[in-house]
């Protein structure tokens, strides 16, 4: 009978993930109090630093070009150069490359039109899927190697030449402002300016001397706060969790570097998949309802 024991490739992979944790003790912020290793100090962090404000980096017409606004750049470049050559010699029957982006396509469409229906599916959908393809690609373009390395200097003072764009407050807004928009001009299209209006400035019943028509108006105001709100929550949620995640990354990067920080990117990647969804998701809910249940809402009270 076969002797059973420890392959030799698991054993060295067993070595190795040792030896990593036990340097990354003793290259981390908590270890190095214990022990003073000088060979691993080349490793060591010594300041983490996050920076609310982005940097300029360099000027266009007198418009500062900031490390977020590259890095926003880099990813419609990626997204870009990816999609065309996923596509440039498409087959009937999908592979590699086609098919992995028809797969993405696909299920965006898919969960797209089983929440709007097929018509308003298809107008929503070319929103939506931007929204979250470009917040999906800039969270894990970040994950790599020269975000927050590569420096820039200005005399002594140094700059990070890319940022991810998710964590500039800025383009979260800029997210949220298109958002908005968005689901405004569906709303209106749909069922017509007035009418439309007639959700913030429900006026009709106070007008015909119905008391009830006070409600109708508070309601409307309401309304047209949460839809205000709106903006703001959408900024604050992507712009929170992304900032949180790097600052918990640079933390953990610190007190015990290398070993946990390489599980910190296993939630990175996660919680970068979450907020694309959650972002385009609340989208296409309020695209939904903008079309849909105020038409409801007008016919009830109709009646």
């Amino acid at each position: 009978m076969r002797k059973s024991g420890c392959s030799p490739i698991f054993l060295g992979l067993g070595i190795t993930i040792l030896a990593l944790a036990v340097i990354s003790f003793v290259n981390g912020a908590i270890g190095s109090k214990f022990v003073d290793v000088e060979a691993f100090k080349f490793l060591r962090v010594t300041q983490p630093h996050v920076s609310l404000a982005t940097e300029p980096i360099f000027h266009i017409a007198g418009f500062p070009i900031t490390n977020s606004i590259i890095a926003a750049w880099l990813t419609i470049v990626v997204l870009l150069i990816l999609f065309v050559i996923g596509t440039r010699k498409m087959k009937l029957v999908p592979r590699g490359l086609q098919n992995f982006l028809e797969f993405i396509i696909e299920a965006l469409l898919n969960l797209v039109e089983g929440l709007a229906g097929k018509k308003n599916g298809r107008r929503f959908f070319a929103v939506i899927a931007t929204i979250f393809l470009f917040v999906l690609f800039n969270a894990y373009l970040a994950l790599f190697p020269g975000f927050g390395t590569i420096l820039v200097f200005e005399g002594e003072h140094k700059k990070e030449l890319l940022r991810a764009a998710n964590t500039d407050i800025n383009f979260p807004l800029a997210l949220a402002l298109i958002s908005f928009a968005f689901v405004e001009y569906w709303g209106v299209t749909t069922v017509g300016f007035f009418r439309y209006l007639g959700k913030f400035f429900a006026v009709k019943r106070l007008f015909r001397g119905n008391p009830m028509g006070i409600i109708d108006m508070f309601v409307g105001i309401l309304e047209l706060v949460s839809e205000l709100v709106r903006i703001v929550s959408f900024t604050f949620r992507l712009f929170g969790n992304m900032t949180a995640g790097e600052i918990l990354f640079l933390i953990v990067f610190f007190l015990w570097s290398w070993g946990i920080a390489i599980a910190v990117y296993g939630l990175e990647m996660l919680v970068g998949i979450v907020q694309a969804l959650i972002f385009s998701l609340l989208t296409l809910i309020f695209a939904v309802l903008a079309v849909a249940a105020h038409g409801h809402e007008e016919e009830h009270k109709e009646h």
